[in-house]
């Protein structure tokens, strides 16, 4: 299994943050790894609501089904799973004050059958991944909030 958590502060109060971030699609502004990201299914985005997102890693393209597991003020948390992987995006969120939130994502990996063999061989490239979500995701919030 591998673990990555980084902490990012945004110029934005807590519950605009939450707003942008519950919509998964936006993976596709935030996350590098991210070529695509589409909801499935219609209506509010609450607990069970679900994405199909293509991301790229090595050089491949792979599909994950995500579904947002839990939804509060402060916390999301999603869990994606393919036949190799369960992703799980775990995301809290501290007000600083009214117009700053300090973000805490922590993402995890668990690889299936013989993938979980290379799980060690691929942290160093999942920690880039986490180093550039942290320089792109603050940007991306306050953008589309301005």
């Amino acid at each position: 299994m591998i673990n990555v958590q980084r902490t990012m502060v945004v110029a934005a109060p807590l519950d605009d943050v939450v707003a942008y971030l519950e919509d998964f699609a936006r993976t596709v502004e935030w996350d590098p790894g991210t070529v695509r990201c589409v909801r499935l299914g219609d209506g509010p985005v609450e607990t069970g609501a679900t994405w199909r997102n293509t991301s790229r890693f090595r050089g491949r393209e792979t599909e994950l089904l995500y579904r947002l597991a839990t939804r509060r003020r402060a916390r999301l948390v999603f869990v994606g799973e393919n036949g190799t992987v369960t992703a799980t995006d775990d995301m809290v969120f501290d007000a600083l004050s009214d117009a700053v939130t300090r973000v805490t994502y922590r993402a995890s990996l668990r690889f299936k059958g013989l993938a979980r063999l290379a799980a060690p061989f691929l942290r160093g490239e999942f920690e880039r991944l986490a180093d550039a979500t942290a320089e792109r995701l603050p940007a991306a919030v306050a953008a589309r909030l301005r």
